[in-house]
Order: structure tokens, then sequence, then C-alpha cells
């Protein structure tokens, strides 16, 4: 009856669903965060809403830190720890262990470590005190072989007079001896004095004893007025200065050109007269390119090899009398000498063909013969000097336009 009266109660019912809805509405319901969320990010407010709610979170973690610091933390105290429990945390010394002792083998008188032969050793440098041969190759000049073994040019012409009298006389297959440092070499004479010998070449008569390739003492020397050296003993001069050949041609002038008659069958025995020069002087070849050697005194080398080929075009370098054409028995082979009637000569040497006579006038920028390899020559290039009553020899290119 009571059940009945309960269920059929309309104002039981409406009561009941208020209380349920009541019920409901007191938990947060999730369908109903993310509509609202739906609808803020539909609005255009969703990252303004995340960025406020991540500040706002936040800002809460740090008050919560510094209340939970304040209240915990600061105020604590902190205990000194207890001497026990430093010294149970330190480590337990450990007692040194000897190592153990090893007996070494006795077998074959064995008494260590042999160490092992290596296949390739660097020896070091030692010294030459010996002459070495050396075969000119093709290309080979007088600096370049200087260069590969450490010396100076003029050494090798210095222990080489009969061979390289001149740069111009190396020739590939030639056999030349390289000293063993920068020095000359000396052939004695009977009557020689070690004095007079060692002021030659600018040095002490020590530093001739003492060279251990001449095989010299004092007591075997003796006076070095008359010293105990057997004739034609060749000695070498360490640091000496020798004396080249003079093979350049003599001061050829309109004057007196019969001065070279001693020098080659191109020489001219008349006085002459003609044109005289400017004093300006012009570059005497078709080409204009250093092929061998510059002016070089130190070598006996008075001036520049201009590089060409067989046949180019040799120029007179200022106006002047021809006062030397043809054969020069020196090395210049076949050779054109000018004289400017104002104090200067030009030399063209090695020509192949010459295109002037004696006693003629040629003027500035005349072709006057064709370059080539005559006499003592390494190719065909131009020979060129230049000689001034003023200044002697002088190195062409100081000179030439």
């Amino acid at each position: 009856m009571t059940e009945s009266s309960t269920s059929n109660d309309p104002f039981r019912a409406d009561l009941d669903s208020t209380e349920q809805n009541d019920s409901l509405s007191s938990k947060p319901n999730p369908r109903s965060l993310g509509e609202l969320w739906q609808t803020l990010v539909e609005m255009g407010l969703g990252e303004a809403s995340y960025r406020v709610g991540s500040g706002l979170a936040s800002l809460a973690l740090v008050l919560m830190v510094v209340w939970v610091m304040s209240n915990f933390y600061l105020k604590g105290q902190v205990a000194a720890p207890q001497p026990a429990a430093v010294a149970a945390s330190l480590p337990t010394a450990t007692p040194p262990i000897e190592p153990p002792r090893f007996e070494l083998p006795a077998n074959n008188g064995v008494q260590g470590i042999f160490r092992l032969a290596l296949l390739h050793t660097s020896l070091p440098n030692r010294p030459r005190f010996e002459f070495v041969e050396y075969e000119i190759q093709a290309g080979d000049t007088l600096f370049t072989i200087a260069d590969r073994f450490g010396l100076k040019p003029q050494s090798l012409m210095w222990t080489n007079p009969k061979e390289l009298g001149d740069p111009h006389w190396i020739t590939p297959g030639q056999v030349i001896k390289i000293p063993p440092t920068d020095g000359a070499v000396y052939e004695w004479h009977a009557g020689d004095g070690l004095n007079a010998v060692a002021r030659f070449f600018k040095v002490t008569p020590e530093d001739i004893i003492n060279w251990p390739g001449n095989n010299l003492t004092l007591e075997s020397v003796g006076d070095f007025a008359a010293p105990n050296i057997e004739p034609g003993t060749v000695l070498f001069v360490p640091g000496g200065q020798g004396q080249f050949i003079t093979w350049n041609m003599p001061r050829i002038t309109r004057d007196n050109p019969a001065v070279a008659k001693t020098v080659g069958p191109g020489y001219c025995g008349t006085v002459y007269d003609g044109a005289v020069g400017t004093s300006t002087f012009v570059w005497p070849a078709a080409t204009r390119y250093i092929s061998g050697y510059r002016y070089q005194p130190e070598i006996n080398h008075f001036g520049i090899d201009i590089g060409g080929s067989t046949g180019v075009g040799i120029y007179a370098s200022d106006n002047g009398v021809i006062v030397y054409a043809g054969w020069n028995d020196f090395g210049y082979g076949n050779l054109i000498v000018i004289d400017h009637g104002n104090g200067w000569q030009t030399y063209y040497a090695h020509l192949s063909q010459i295109n002037v006579i004696c006693g003629q006038s040629v003027y500035q920028g005349d072709l006057i013969g064709l370059m080539g390899s005559t006499g003592r020559s390494t190719g065909p290039h131009l020979h060129f000097e230049m000689r001034s009553d003023v200044y002697g020899k002088v190195d062409p290119l100081n000179f030439l336009q």
C-alpha cells in the first residue's frame, strides 16, 4: 500500500528527479568541460586560455615552493655529523704490497734484453774530403750544378780551369770534378813557396796544410819557404779564391782596330771614320728574354745571353762603325764589334751569319747579322756585351731601352 502510493505520487517523483539532478551536477562532467573547451577554441580564445591557465599554474607552483621552503627547510636545524659516522665514512688504509721479485734466467750468460737491429738506419752526414766526378747533362748550367752540390759556381771553375775556363764551355757529356767544399785547386811547381801560394789564393798556409785531403802536416812540410812538396802535387785550397783565364776581347776602337789581330781572323786592320752614336741603346735582337747567363763577373761572364733560335735578326744597338767582323778564336764564334765613336763599344757574338764588313757605318736598328750558336755556345743565343771608356765593362740591362 505504501509502495503503491509512493510510486503513484507525482510530487514524490518530481522530488526524486530533482535530487538526482542535484547529485549529477555536483560532479564535473567531462563532456561539459570538453564542450566548453571546444566553444573557447571556436571563439578563437583557445590559445589565450591555454596561456592564462599555464601562467596561473606556474604561479601557484612557485607560491607553493616558497611556502614549503619558509615553513620546513629554512626553519629546520642542521645536525652536525657524529664523529662515529665520519669515521665510518673514511676509507680504510690498505697496507702496501711488495711487488714480486723475478730472477733473470742464467742461460748462456744473458744478463739483459737485446735491442733489435734496425734494417734501415739513417747515417749522419759526414764531411767529404775527396773530389767526385760529375758528367754534365743536357740543360745543366754552372749554377744548377753548383746548387746541386751546395757550392758556388766559381768554385767549379777554379777547380776545373782547363775544362771550365769560361761558363760557355760547359757541354753535355763533359766530365768535371766536384770539390768537397768551396775553394780552388793548385798544381805545385818546383820553387814554389807556401807563403806565396797561400797569399795568392787569399788564405793562410795552415789552411792548406790542415786540409785532410792534402795529406800534409807541419812536420812533413818543414820550411814554408822551401816546403817538402813534390812538384806536380795537386792541392786543394779550401776557401781559396782563384783567378779566371782571360778570354775576353780587348777594347777595339776605330782608332786602332788592329789591336784585335791576335784574337781571330775577323779583325779589321785599318783606321776608320764614320757614324757616331747617340749614347742611347736599343735592344739588339728581335727576341727579348735572357736564356742563359746574365752579367755575372763572379763567373767571368761580362755580358748577357739573349735567347732565341738560329736566324733571329740581330740589330745595331746604336750608330757606329764596324771594327771587327768575322771569326773569333776565344770562344765568341762569329763576332761583330761596333765602335760608336763616343767612348762606347758593343759586341755581338755566336752569330750564324754576318751581314756587315769592316769599316762600314751602321745606324741604330740596322740588321747586322743573324742569331746562331757558333764558338763556345750551349745553344742558339746572342752574347751581347757593352764597354765604356768611362765605366769599363757594364751590365747591358742597365742601359738598354
